[in-house]
């Protein structure tokens, strides 16, 4: 693939993702506490969780270490904090899931496919064939070392706001309860949140388009999901915290 092709394509997924960002402000997708039979046959949630999310390490990883470029030390540390987010998403956090009987519209399922294997087409060719343009010297420049600590940042986050949420209920119990602790103190989805911050870090981390591609597409999928939680919360909570936000602290 020519370069102004891969220039055309990372383009045109960020000109979607603009796109995308506005339109699920009229469209929240039905799954969660939002799931609709209207969105057609639906499949196990924890399963889905598993099928969705899965190509994108495998398609990331296939990309990477097929690429003109060896990998060297800088682009196996970027795809080291890929696997890790991805580990926990494809498999550890849909095993953590206390209910069984969940479901997810297929379609979603199938949108989810599409949009990770998207994203890790344009990151992994991009770091399986322009790898070479990083050298050691980048571990010790201010991108990689700020990226790196937003990103911990935000996985640390992520993760200790999905630990409350899981653990809301106790085994047996159903329903849902308004969640407490950490960054819930100031905002409604601090597990989206992590995400955001997670991605936005990798894009600094990385600097390049492909990664900031990821950043924006996190934003637009995850602030606008945010927003339909937050009014959720106060529509099934009359005690629910006015003072939260949605999705960043003191801000939105």
């Amino acid at each position: 693939m020519s370069d102004s092709i891969f220039q055309i394509i990372v383009y045109s997924w960020i000109a979607l993702a603009c796109i995308t960002f506005f339109s699920l402000f009229f469209v929240t997708a039905p799954f969660g506490r939002h799931t609709s039979q209207e969105w057609g046959p639906n499949i196990n949630a924890r399963l889905a969780w598993v099928l969705m999310e899965i190509p994108s390490p495998a398609l990331l990883s296939y990309f990477f270490f097929t690429g003109k470029t060896a990998p060297n030390t800088v682009t196996l540390i970027f795809w080291f904090l890929w696997m890790v987010h991805y580990t926990n998403r494809s498999f550890i956090y849909p095993l953590r899931q206390r209910d069984h009987g969940k479901k997810m519209p297929v379609m979603i399922m199938g949108s989810a496919i599409g949009f990770n294997s998207m994203n890790a087409f344009v990151n992994g060719y991009f770091l399986g064939n322009y790898g070479n343009l990083y050298t050691e010297s980048w571990l010790y420049s201010p991108a990689f070392i700020i990226g790196l600590a937003i990103f911990i940042i935000g996985f640390v986050i992520n993760i200790q706001s999905d630990n409350i949420l899981l653990n809301l209920r106790k085994p047996g119990e159903t329903g849902y309860k308004i969640p407490q602790g950490g960054l819930f103190k100031y905002i409604s989805c601090p597990n989206l949140f992590g995400e955001i911050i997670e991605w936005i870090g990798f894009a600094i981390l990385v600097s390049a388009l492909p990664a900031w591609s990821f950043a924006l597409w996190s934003f637009a999928n995850l602030a606008p999901r945010a927003i339909a939680h937050h009014k959720w919360y106060l529509e099934k909570f009359a005690d629910y915290p006015k003072e939260r936000k949605a999705v960043i602290p003191w801000v939105w």
